[in-house]
């Protein structure tokens, strides 16, 4: 769907929306849906230069970059806050920040396995607990979307931290879609499946060992004939922002192509 198609829609029209990890990959193209859903958009990230390039692209759009290192829960919480600053409140968050680098459970280091507690599992917390409480102290509405992993079933053996943080998100996620459901607060999470981004290149050649035709081998592998596209991803995330996603709230929905728990 194209940004001029999502502004015909205009499902996230005056709302204010924060979006984590936007400055690439999945966040970048959530960043994109939701400007063209009519959404006024803060996103927030480490890369200032990318950033700035993204915010470049809606010249004169209610839209704002804030630089944010997610480790220091200070600043998560800080972006929600420019957001009330900069927009008078927070209507939806998506936290899509996250780290993925290796490790398995016996080679993991006590520094490698907080650095992934800190992205995936303690960012996603404070930004959710400042959001959730400008949305009680509004007496608002609000809607929460937190994008996961089908790793996080279990994953493969050189995932271990990534698996236990976003494991953890998961519960999370239901914990507090429970705890705040009488708020009118809905809480979701998203399992994706393998996306092909920019992100997911530098891994594969990283850790990989893969070259440039990676994604022909990728795309060859798995049954729709392609990876999980982050624009698709995007138009899924605005839907659950939405008002017409009703009344969902506590649930965590895999989106991808592979069926678990199926066996060939």
């Amino acid at each position: 769907m194209t940004d001029q198609q999502h502004r015909g829609t205009g499902l996230l029209a005056d709302k204010a929306v924060l979006v984590s990890g936007g400055t690439q990959g999945v966040g970048a193209a959530i960043v994109r849906a939701a400007v063209g859903a009519g959404a006024s958009v803060v996103f927030s990230g480490r890369n200032a230069e990318k950033g700035k390039a993204l915010a470049a692209e809606f010249d004169g759009a209610p839209l704002r970059f804030v630089q944010a290192d997610l480790t220091d829960p200070r600043m998560a919480a800080d972006t929600v806050a420019a957001t009330i600053a900069e927009f008078g409140r927070i209507d939806g968050l998506v936290n899509a920040a996250g780290t993925t680098s290796r490790g398995t459970l016996l080679d993991t280091t006590p520094e490698l396995f907080d650095s992934h507690v800190a992205i995936n599992l303690r960012a996603p917390f404070f930004t959710m607990q400042a959001a959730v409480a400008d949305m009680i102290d509004r007496k608002a509405p609000g809607s929460i979307i937190n994008i996961i992993t089908m790793s996080s079933y279990g994953g493969q053996p050189y995932l271990a931290p990534y698996v236990s943080t976003k494991a953890g998100l998961i519960g999370l996620t239901k914990n507090a879609a429970h705890a705040h459901r009488w708020d009118r607060i809905r809480i979701n999470g998203l399992n994706i499946g393998w996306t092909e981004t920019e992100g997911e290149a530098d891994i594969q050649k990283r850790f990989h060992g893969a070259d440039d035709s990676w994604i022909d081998d990728a795309n060859a592998s798995v049954p729709m004939g392609k990876l999980g596209q982050p624009d698709e991803i995007a138009d899924f995330v605005v839907f659950l922002l939405s008002e017409r996603s009703g009344v969902v709230t506590g649930s965590v929905i895999d989106w991808d192509q592979i069926v678990m728990g199926g066996i060939d």
